[in-house]
């Protein structure tokens, strides 16, 4: 049949509707998910199992392209879920992720007029500092695929990853086969390896290989493990910490529960708006550097940042937004509830030179707390929550503590929207929101947006 693509899902699919007749010659409606595929397009798919509601099907034909239509360069982009666009144009795809944050804050009856074009890559291409990648049962290291979260795609190449790192993990994989090693099946809860974690930092050139294992390299694993460590000396002279790490939990997650330290040291340095911070391998940072740059320039141009000021960072991590900011103020309290993250900002900013900071390891709604009867009420919060945003209980707070300026760093339009409603009944009003294209080829888009109290 010949559908419409009317709109896009929540992970950047074409959506269509259909009506099949059923066997009782009623007509029946179908809601389709059709990958690869852009909004204005008609398609023909072929629909298996109709009964059921909603269905995922692939587009065997493009029988009306969109102007916006282009050919993926990568070679494994059809069945690869590392990224969903590759078949549209970089302006289409920015086009529409600010059509998309102004849908979000207008649901929530914003003006989208406040919302500016989405600040773009001039290069969309090898952007991320780090990837994880899985291991078949049968030792094949590459990322799943669209829509089956239990087949993986091999890989021999990754446009989206930088080059050396895609270098280093394509040795590692080499270095798999050659030993005939074991991937992990999620299944039978059996085999040897189950992730390859590489991060590297684009301004100092530093990488990090984490190998995720259910044993230790130790007895018939120790020789194959020193040859690892052998090869990625002599042909990725940049990797400056090797590490084998210990899960055997049933949770298919890249975790520790015992670290081995093969060569280098257990963590990188990475810089970023010139600032120097330490990265281990459970560490956040942001993965598109010269974007974070652009939201860090951003948070400071929209927030002033002013030298006799106190101000409160939520949800700080390792210091992202805290170090640039302090610098500017007179007093920073960053908050997070990762203990190893706030240990990490702690030790950047010594690192930094910066002693007006502290920081709280505790979750956000206490923590706010606890540190506004310690700190002060701040002139200037600034929060960068997870996907699900920071939820009412914790706006609220904000709204009752009364700072005059708040910048919100999101990674999810629609969270973000919600929680901004949160802040009305307290006077404050959304001036000015600018997204920021940090996932080319993805449907995700951040934002950095500047709210403010009326006087009063």
């Amino acid at each position: 049949m010949v559908v419409d693509i009317k709109h896009l899902d929540r992970k950047g699919s074409g959506r269509a509707v259909a009506w099949r007749e059923n066997e009782h010659g009623n007509e029946k409606k179908l809601r389709l998910t059709i990958p690869q595929t852009i909004p204005g397009e008609k398609v023909q798919v072929t629909v298996d199992r109709p009964d059921r509601k909603r269905r995922r099907a692939a587009a065997e034909e493009i029988m009306e392209a969109s102007p916006e239509r282009t050919e993926p360069p990568c070679p494994h982009f059809e069945k690869c879920g590392g990224c969903v666009w590759q078949h549209w144009t970089y302006s289409g795809q920015l086009r529409h992720k600010t059509e998309h944050v102004k849908k979000a804050i207008e649901w929530e009856g914003f003006n989208p007029e406040l919302v500016h074009e989405t600040v773009g890559m001039e290069e969309p291409w090898h952007y991320r500092n780090k990837m994880e990648f899985t291991f078949s049962p049968e030792g094949d290291m590459g990322l799943h695929e669209q829509g089956n979260f239990r087949k993986i795609i091999p890989l021999e190449t990754c446009l989206i990853a930088g080059k050396e790192m895609v270098e280093a993990a394509m040795e590692v994989a080499d270095w798999v086969k050659d030993h005939q090693l074991s991937g992990y099946d999620k299944d039978k809860h059996e085999g040897l390896l189950r992730h390859l974690m590489v991060r590297q930092s684009f301004a100092t050139g530093e990488i990090m290989l984490a190998l995720f294992a259910t044993e230790e390299p130790e007895g018939q694993l120790k020789a194959a493990a020193e040859d690892l460590v052998s090869r990625i000396s002599v042909k990725c002279p940049d990797v400056k910490s090797l590490l084998w790490l210990e899960n055997t939990d049933w949770a298919d997650r890249a975790q520790s529960e015992k670290d081995h330290l093969l060569a280098g040291r257990d963590f990188i340095y990475d810089e970023m708006a010139g600032y120097r911070f330490r990265l281990w391998f459970d560490t956040f940072f942001q993965t598109n550097p010269a974007q974070a740059e652009k939201l860090v320039e951003l948070a400071l141009e929209k927030g002033q940042p002013k030298e006799t000021e106190k101000m409160i960072d939520l949800f700080c991590g390792v210091g992202t937004f805290s170090l640039p900011f302090a610098s500017r103020v007179k007093e920073l309290a960053g908050i997070e509830i990762v203990e190893s993250s706030i240990e990490s900002a702690k030790r950047n900013a010594e690192d930094n030179g910066l002693f007006n900071t502290r920081f709280l390891a505790k979750d956000a709604r206490k923590g706010i707390d606890q540190m506004l009867e310690e700190f002060g009420i701040p002139e200037l919060l600034l929060l960068d929550p997870p996907r699900s945003g920071a939820g009412g209980k914790v706006m609220r707070r904000i709204g009752r503590a009364k700072p005059e300026r708040i910048v919100y760093v999101s990674c999810n339009p629609d969270s973000f929207a919600t929680d901004l409603k949160e802040l009305e009944p307290f006077g404050y009003t959304l001036k000015e929101v600018q997204p920021v294209d940090l996932f080319p080829h993805t449907y995700h888009v951040e934002l950095v947006a500047v709210i403010e109290r009326e006087n009063g």
